[in-house]
């Protein structure tokens, strides 16, 4: 299962659902897109210290971006993105999770049910 940013956020922020959620998922994956938006959302070296440390302790595998994710997500722009406003961050998490053929977990469904081709699993906060 690939966790999306919107997840690992509600964990870091000590929402209690999204850390029972995390914890059964384990081991999970993140797209390089997710590691990226986690790490710009950061205060300082410290938090990022402690993030890398969760990671390693979930067992979590980073998926990087390649070829195939790339024209993967660019398709996903050119068949939904004026449709139903698919940013390019987002077409990348999805395409990550469609070219490695998981279920991606989200709290934002509205911004990935639109891709047929997507196994989505919705989080919910509460």
């Amino acid at each position: 299962m690939i966790i999306d940013t919107d997840v690992l956020v509600w964990y870091l922020r000590g929402n209690v659902h999204a850390r029972k959620v995390l914890e059964k998922a384990i081991p999970f994956e993140i797209s390089a897109v997710t590691w990226a938006e986690i790490l710009q959302g950061m205060r300082d070296k410290q938090e990022i210290k402690k993030f890398r440390a969760l990671m390693k302790s979930w067992n979590t595998d980073i998926i990087h971006i390649d070829e195939n994710i790339c024209i993967r997500a660019l398709l996903l722009i050119d068949d939904f993105g004026l449709s139903h406003s698919v940013h390019f961050a987002d077409a990348l998490i999805a395409a990550t999770a469609i070219e490695n053929q998981l279920p991606l977990l989200t709290g934002n469904t509205k911004y990935y049910r639109c891709i047929p081709v997507l196994e989505l699993k919705a989080f919910h906060s509460n």
